[in-house]
């Protein structure tokens, strides 16, 4: 039986057969130049998947060979590709195991004919690929027959070389199928590279935790290498609990098939305690592993812990164990330590080299807060070239990293808090710079965005725990505008009223313009909520594409067009020696004084006082400043019998008016 039987799943079988015996293979080769499905150009598209070293390991093997001849089994073979990528030796028995498994068939743990029969573990993805370990099977490449011994046999070809446990060769005692805590025990003997557990073994036989890592079953063990325990007190915390939060019992979870930042529940989950651990991959393909500390007690504080995998998916009888740089739950640095620990090398790299590259000074400031939170860009988040042109200028490049820093403890909690009634508003160091927090969604789907600078940013990786303050991973450099008035506005939740109106009356077609300057007073959307309150038939006219050539008229007075931005600093200096500065608009031009009150700037227009909510919003090509209130009155509307008009449009009909009537009284 062929399994996704066409092109591909026929090259594949002309692989299997070159396994079985003579007589057999040339039956299906046969069978195979019989069918006409199978092209010249087909059969060469498939070459690349042929793993031809493959074939060169089975035939040096004879346990391997009789087993194909003589017996039922499952192979897994990877690919070329894959033994390109793959360093060190193949173990081919640890591809086979004996006994057939279609795809469907496939239990969560298999076991090889690898020496001792360590098992192989399956995961099925939500998405409905299947792993093998770490090596996904290549869906339509699977292919099932029976051999000449009327043997069922079946193939599957991986991504992946399959890795099992393996012993150093100066290993004096042989070792097969070790558990975890065996692994623990003897990690000096094993592959693991240079890594070192002596300081975590020593601390779970002093909490005689051993069973944990012995107890049979399937679970996934995060081991902590003793680079992690630099700081010479950090063993001491490292309690029975602690040891608990390094253990997911009763799930397997290979780096390559795990959810990301799915949380796990953790074995130190219980009424007083309650920790949960979770995967994620940085772009730059590290892994990496947190531990959220949902509820916490006296000597177990709740926040996130980071830590890096230094080696991954090691199988071991009782499932698999990843290898950490520094052990999970423990909070025992500062946010500038935390920075320094992961600048090199680690997550926040470009983020610490910039503030050392800027003088260093933004880091003293830092380390003499006694309570902080820091907004730290990804290193992918550096990778744009309107940053590059900034970090040549120190100064600004200072006022951009004050502007990532808190004075509070700021997590998650406190920022739904804060966001319980209105977007929660936080300054920063820098002065007169807010930052504006969002929630969007609910639950474990919501998203919480920040705005500084004209910037939206998403939170990545929230609530890193330090023993100041907080730490959250973003994925923009705040400050350093990458988008357009029009990309600004369409995204920002806060004006999603003034793009509403903007797109039916197609107004916002012009803010997409690079070659001109825009300074855009924009209502937030509350400020046209009051305006329902204000004028209610105005503003539901406003809204409706009937009255598109209104609506665009009463946005085109925000727009200020010149061959430079004006930003609120600049317009309350012009507003100290006049009383109206004059500001060119697309029609005519818009009249105003800017003032500072109590450390906010407000605007006066036509009497009237309108707070600045968000100032100097920068984009690509223009400035946006957040206003309370629209510049409109209620003179402005004219609401009578189904018509609306604008008090200008009014005066203009009223004088074609005129002119009509005096140009026929001189006729």
């Amino acid at each position: 039986m062929i399994v996704g039987r066409g092109p591909s799943a026929l090259a594949a079988l002309l692989l299997l057969c070159c396994y079985t015996t003579h007589a057999a293979a040339a039956d299906l080769a046969d069978k195979l130049r019989d069918d006409s499905e199978l092209s010249q150009s087909t059969a060469k598209s498939f070459k690349r998947l042929m793993p031809v070293r493959f074939y060169s390991l089975l035939e040096q093997n004879p346990v391997a060979n009789a087993t194909l001849s003589l017996r039922s089994c499952t192979i897994f073979v990877p690919t070329n590709e894959a033994f390109q990528r793959h360093k060190g030796p193949t173990h081919v028995l640890y591809h086979i195991t004996t006994a057939a498994f279609s795809k469907d068939q496939l239990e969560k743990t298999v076991s090889s004919d690898m020496e001792g029969n360590p098992p192989l573990y399956i995961t099925k993805s939500r998405n409905g690929d299947i792993y093998v370990n770490n090596a996904r099977i290549i869906p339509s490449l699977s292919v099932e027959l029976t051999n000449r011994e009327g043997k069922r046999q079946v193939m599957h070809i991986i991504d992946e070389v399959l890795e099992p446990l393996t012993a150093l060769p100066t290993a004096k005692t042989e070792i097969n199928n070790l558990d975890a805590l065996q692994f623990i025990q003897k990690a000096d003997q094993l592959s693991v590279g240079d890594n070192k557990l002596r300081t975590y073994r020593s601390q779970l036989a002093l909490m005689k935790k051993e069973s944990l890592y012995n107890a049979p079953g399937a679970h996934t063990f995060l081991l902590p290498v003793d680079e992690g325990f630099k700081i010479t007190t950090r063993s001491s915390l490292v309690d029975g609990k602690v040891i608990d939060g390094h253990v997911i019992p009763n799930t397997v979870i290979f780096t390559a098939a795990s959810q990301h930042d799915e949380p796990k529940t953790s074995a130190a989950f219980e009424d007083q305690l309650k920790v949960t651990v979770s995967f994620f991959k940085q772009k730059d393909g590290k892994m990496y592993v947190k531990s959220n500390t949902i509820v916490g007690d006296a000597k177990h504080p709740e926040g996130v812990v980071l830590s890096e995998i230094v080696k991954a998916n090691i199988p071991v009888k009782n499932g698999v164990i990843h290898l950490i740089r520094r052990p999970l739950m423990i909070i025992d640095t500062t946010v500038t330590q935390f920075l320094q620990d992961n600048g090199e090398n680690g997550a926040l790299r470009k983020f610490l080299e910039v503030i050392m590259d800027s003088g260093g000074a933004v880091l003293d400031g830092i380390n003499n807060l006694s309570e902080v939170t820091i907004l730290a860009p990804s290193n992918e988040a550096w990778n744009t070239s309107s940053i590059d042109n900034i970090v040549r200028d120190r100064k600004r490049m200072t006022d951009i990293l004050n502007m990532h820093i808190i004075k509070e403890r700021l997590n998650v909690e406190k920022i739904r808090q804060k966001n319980a009634n209105m977007i929660a508003q936080v300054p920063t160091v820098n002065n007169r710079t807010f930052l504006y927090f969002n929630i969007i969604g609910e639950g474990a789907d919501a998203k919480i965005t920040v705005e500084g600078g004209g910037v939206n940013a998403t939170i990545l990786q929230a609530d890193v725990a330090q023993t100041n303050g907080y730490v959250h991973i973003i994925d923009h450099v705040l400050g350093v505008p990458h988008t357009t008035v029009l990309g600004k506005l369409e995204t920002d939740p806060m004006m999603s009223d003034t793009y509403r109106m903007g797109q039916f009356s197609n107004f916002n077609d012009q803010l997409n313009n690079t070659q001109r300057r825009y300074t855009f007073f924009v209502p937030r959307d509350k400020g046209w909520q009051k305006t329902e309150l204000d004028y209610p038939s105005a503003h539901k006219k406003l809204f409706m594409r009937d009255f598109a050539y209104h609506s665009k008229y009463i946005l085109e007075r925000h727009l200020v067009i010149a061959d430079h931005v004006f930003t609120m600093k600049d317009l309350a200096q012009m507003s100290l020696t006049t009383d109206n500065v004059v500001l060119p608009t697309f029609r005519d031009s818009l009249k105003m004084k800017v003032t500072e009150e109590a450390g906010r700037y407000v605007i006066t227009w036509n009497y009237k006082k309108i707070n600045v909510y968000r100032p100097d919003v920068e984009c690509t090509n223009g400035i946006i400043h957040v206003i309370d209130y629209p510049l409109l009155e209620e003179k402005d509307i004219v609401v009578s019998g189904g018509s609306y008009m604008p008090e200008s449009s009014i005066c203009i009909m009223l004088a074609n008016l005129i002119m009509i009537t005096v140009a026929k009284f001189l006729n």
